[in-house]
């Protein structure tokens, strides 16, 4: 059985200068799932991503990424391949997370939610076009505004705290 640690697949559309714009503007969402219909995956182990662009008004799906076969074994090898397929992702919806990924991905500016298995991803998009049209979270301002999040520590170190 193979380890998961390399993306085996992966579709990326390209649109045209217009939807290049868009996507400028546009909030970069994965969604870990076997199936793109479904939030069904295990961040760590999953089978692959659907990753939209989402705006308060409109989604577009541009990518797919497939990863080798993994399990649920708390080998975090495979963890390096998923989180660097989220490259420029502001989030990740998934049907549970491990802490290590969890940290790992908070590091990268991606912040991981869990979401209950088999929500449907056009769902959760609705959902969150009606946030950012709304009361945005926190996160979704930090990522809107470009900021990754950290850490009260990390802020605190970056300022030249001392003990």
């Amino acid at each position: 059985m193979a380890t998961g640690a390399a993306v085996s697949r992966r579709l990326t559309l390209v649109g045209t200068p217009e939807e290049e714009r868009f996507m400028e503007r546009a909030l970069k969402i994965a969604f870990a799932t076997s199936d793109r219909t479904t939030v069904n995956q295990h961040f760590g182990s999953s089978e692959g991503f659907a990753i939209y662009y989402v705006t308060p008004d409109d989604a577009v799906l541009a990518e797919v990424v497939a990863f080798e076969e993994a399990t649920h074994d708390g080998n975090e090898d495979k963890l390096v391949a998923r989180i660097a397929a989220l490259s420029g992702c502001a989030a990740v919806y998934c049907r549970a997370v491990g802490a290590s990924a969890i940290a790992q991905l908070k590091h990268e500016g991606v912040q991981p939610l869990k979401v209950m298995p088999g929500t449907a991803i056009k769902a959760q998009i609705a959902g969150l076009q009606d946030e950012l049209r709304r009361e945005p979270a926190l996160w979704v301002l930090r990522a809107l505004a470009g900021e990754k999040s950290a850490s009260r520590f990390d802020e605190m170190d970056a300022a030249g705290w001392v003990e």
